[in-house]
């Protein structure tokens, strides 16, 4: 699935993402400043979730509820080696039934059987382009 967007129709395009995949782990690929962040956030919202979610780039992840869902997001940019995440308790998450949304994602892949992945291009300073494998 591929999507061409203007950031303002960023809640849509959410929407879309969430409707097409079967994936509770989705990894985001994009280079810093393409909007990872502003899309989850945008998935958070569509979930459910009404509290305010931002970048965990310092605290590796944030945790954000509902009634009914979990979703950990992550920001493994500052992480250098697999076993980092061993020590964050990685498989607990893994095992857990939420929602994994995961920015900088490399070293997790070995350890997800299955995942979807998000490319974000930059195609203008307000316009992106997603790519979902």
């Amino acid at each position: 699935m591929n999507i061409t967007y203007h950031i303002d129709d960023i809640d849509q395009v959410a929407r879309q993402i969430l409707a097409h995949t079967t994936n509770k782990a989705i990894l985001f690929n994009a280079p810093m400043g393409a909007g990872k962040t502003t899309l989850i956030n945008a998935m958070c919202k569509q979930l459910g979730i009404n509290e305010v979610t931002s970048s965990p780039t310092f605290s590796i992840v944030n945790e954000y509820k509902t009634d009914k869902i979990t979703v950990y997001h992550f920001d493994l940019y500052r992480l250098e080696h697999p076993e980092e995440l061993l020590n964050i308790g990685i498989e607990d998450y893994i095992d857990s039934d939420a929602y994994l949304f995961v920015e900088w994602p490399d070293l997790l892949e070995p350890y997800l059987e299955s995942f979807t992945t998000i490319n974000i291009e930059i195609l203008s300073p307000n316009q992106r382009k997603v790519v979902l494998s």
